[in-house]
Formats: structure tokens, C-alpha cells, sequence
């Protein structure tokens, strides 16, 4: 936690991963996002992984630092009430449609000035998800060795247009700073999608080559990089993106003479072009599966180590939670008190500023423990009020 963002207040509507991503981010940097959503949760409140009491870590782990309003949105009076905090506060976070209760330009009709960040699934607001985006966009019939498609765990695209949607709103911000302009910006999971890979070069390729790419398993395309097996049953994977890097890999494994034999075979040169290697890789390969064959895992990691050798081996995530450079001993770690009454280290901030006093991540809300402060402060409401809205079942506060 920093406070970069102090000052800075966000009213957050959303669900799932994208939108509330990048309330995270922003309340990591110190903005107080207020996340508004049902009574008892949204449709995200129980998403797994969950405890043996069905509280979930995924919905506490991305809405660390946020408060909580608890409002019933299925009714006139608690959709007004999230109306009005949106114009009193003036920034606006959510992954609703672009129609209803909350267009941004019904919510404008109370205030110009108000900046909106959507995220949505495809441009023309029909919904997707980054599951059904990633297949759209071509990813699954490039990984794995085929020829069925493989699907990856990692929500990339809701991770990636979370990040940029909180740069979106800053972004929108600094324009209102300067000319007085507020505004919507929309962002379609669809086109975070495929304008990623417009800039890794894949639309270019595809319209140049005419073809798909070839299926390559844990091969990296056009580098010399490729998992591999050595003597004590280690599969590590191994990748060269220098022309040090090259020279020491070959020189560690004691392989000048055979690679200077299949240069002068093939009348090439693996120095400095990664491009040959990846190309002549089927004559490449089987050199370094033998010499990597024939040596165990910790001596080759230290002669890797040594030469700037980028590589690691193949673990579980369990296995990756218990090493202390990742976890235990990483200061993005700390401890936070949790609605699930479960300790664990708990992320905060990615970013570390040099010099700057980083604070320990903080609780996820309960749901409603901030409905109270947050309308009284934002919209002026008496006690007597808010009592009638709890009361009435419009205005939800905490519980457990």
C-alpha cells in the first residue's frame, strides 16, 4: 500500500475479475474506492477458492482496501442511492451494461464532469468472458502440442484489462484536470484481447504469412527456449534472449565443439540471431537434451546461475507458496486481518518506491461495514434516515 492516490475517491460497481481488478490497483496506490454492491454480496461474493464456511479468498483478495456499501439495487430507493454517490463523488468503476440505471449518460445528467471506466465483454455490450475471449482470439489452438485446443487457468485478459481500465481512469482524470471534460471510456474485454495481439505482431504475422503458426508445446517461438529433463528427473525450463546468454549456455554445458559442427553443416551462425536458432532448433534440440540428460539439476542451476542463464524449474503452485523469495521473505507480503478469519500472507502493492514508507495491505470489507459512513459523508444523510433505510431493508450493514 501507498498513498500515490490519496484524495482520490472512487465509487466501484462490478463483479468477477476485470472491474474489480482495477478498483484493487487503485486503492493499492491510496485511492478509497467504495465498492457498492447487493445486500448479502453480488454474484461474485462466494466464487471459489472458498473456506469450509463458503467464505471466498478470491472475493477477499480482490477487494482488499475498498470499503463496502450494501445497498438493495432491485429496488428504486437503493439504485437512487448509488446514483447519488456516483455524482458526489464524481469518478465511476463498474463492468455494468451500458443501458440502465447506471449509463453513464443518465448519470452525467447530474453531473458533467463525472469520468466513467466500463468494462465489458464484447464492443457491441453483448457479455464474454475471458475464457470464451481467449478461444475467440486464437490462443488455445497455439498451445499445447495439439491438435486439440488447450485452454490456460490464468485469466489474462481479465487481469490485463483490469490494469489498463485503472490506467483509463487516471488517465480520463488528468484530461478533466485540464480542460474540465469528464466522459465514459469503454473497454471490451474483446479488444484488450486482440489489440494485444495486434502488438505482440500476431495480426501482422497472420496477414503476412497467410497460416497459422505451428503448434510447438513448451517450445518459445523464435527463441531458443524449450523445457528440458536432467539426470535427477528435474524438468526445468530453460530460455536464451542474449548473445551471452547463448554463449555461456553453450559453453556450460560443453557443447562449442557440436554447435560450431552444425553452424559449419548448415552454413549458419547461432550467435547473435535468435531467429536461426529457433529454426535449426531440430538439430539443436537433441544436443541439449543429452548434455542437460547427463547432469543433475542443482549443479546445472549453479553453472546457470553464474552465466546469467535464464531458467527454473517446473513446480505446483503449492510449492511456489513456500518459497521464501516469492513469499515469506517478498515485502509485497504481509499480514491483514480477513473476513474469512483465515490468516495467510496477504499481497499488497506489486510497485515498490525506493525511499517511500510502504504500508501492509489491508482487510477486504465486510459487506455493508462501510454503508453507514459513507452515505452519511457523501450524501449528508441524517442518522434518523439511515436508520429508516436499514430498517426497510434498502441499506445493508455489516454482519457476520
Amino acid at each position: 500500500m501507498y498513498d500515490l492516490l490519496a484524495g482520490l475517491s472512487v465509487i466501484e460497481a462490478s463483479s468477477f475479475v476485470a472491474s474489480p481488478t482495477a478498483g484493487l490497483y487503485l486503492a493499492q496506490m491510496g485511492a478509497e474506492v467504495i465498492r457498492v454492491d447487493q445486500i448479502g454480496g453480488g454474484p461474485d461474493f462466494r466464487r471459489w477458492p472458498v473456506t469450509r464456511h463458503n467464505d471466498s479468498f478470491y472475493w477477499e483478495n480482490l477487494n482488499r482496501a475498498k470499503k463496502s456499501v450494501a445497498l438493495d439495487l432491485g429496488r428504486a430507493e437503493g439504485r437512487e442511492l448509488l446514483t447519488a454517490l456516483v455524482r458526489a463523488t464524481g469518478q465511476f468503476l463498474t463492468n455494468f451494461p451500458v443501458g440502465g440505471f447506471l449509463s453513464h449518460d443518465r448519470l452525467a445528467a447530474g453531473r458533467a464532469d463525472l469520468v466513467t471506466v466500463r468494462v465489458m465483454g464484447w464492443a457491441d455490450g453483448s457479455p464474454a468472458l475471458d475464457y470464451t475471449v481467449n478461444n475467440a482470439v486464437g490462443y488455445p489452438m497455439l498451445t499445447g502440442a495439439g491438435p486439440d485446443p488447450v485452454n490456460h487457468v490464468l485469466p489474462a485478459w481479465d487481469l490485463l484489462t483490469g490494469a489498463y481500465a485503472a490506467f483509463a481512469m487516471l488517465a480520463a482524470i488528468r484530461r478533466r484536470s485540464v480542460s474540465g471534460e469528464g466522459g465514459e471510456v469503454r473497454l471490451p474485454l474483446s479488444d484488450v484481447a486482440i489489440g494485444t495481439v495486434a502488438n505482440l505482431g500476431g495480426v501482422a504475422e497472420m496477414f503476412y504469412t497467410g497460416e497459422n503458426r505451428p503448434r510447438l508445446g513448451n517450445a518459445v517461438y523464435g527463441l531458443f527456449g524449450r523445457d528440458f529433463v536432467t539426470r535427477d528427473g528435474e524438468r526445468t525450463m530453460i530460455v536464451v534472449v542474449t548473445s551471452r546468454q547463448w554463449a555461456n549456455l553453450v559453453a556450460a554445458l560443453d557443447l562449442c565443439e557440436a554447435v560450431a559442427a552444425v553452424e559449419a553443416d548448415r552454413g549458419v551462425s547461432f550467435a547473435t540471431d535468435d531467429g536461426l536458432r529457433f529454426m535449426h532448433r531440430d538439430a539443436l534440440y537433441p544436443l541439449f537434451e543429452r548434455a542437460i540428460a547427463a547432469r543433475d539439476h542443482a549443479d546445472l542451476a549453479a553453472v546457470f546461475d553464474a552465466g546469467g542463464i535464464v531458467h527454473s524449474p517446473y513446480r505446483t503452485m503449492y510449492e511456489a507458496v513456500q518459497d521464501p523469495a516469492l513469499v515469506a521473505d517478498n515485502p509485497i507480503f504481509g499480514a491483514a486481518d480477513n473476513p474469512s478469519g483465515f490468516t495467510y500472507p496477504a499481497a499488497g502493492a506489486f510497485a515498490t518506491l525506493p525511499g517511500a514508507e510502504r504500508q501492509p495491505p489491508r482487510a477486504a470489507p465486510l459487506n455493508g461495514e462501510h454503508s453507514e459512513e459513507i452515505l452519511a459523508d457523501r450524501l449528508s444523510l441524517s442518522s434518523g434516515e439511515l436508520a429508516r433505510l436499514i430498517d426497510a431493508g434498502i441499506v445493508g450493514v455489516a454482519s457476520r
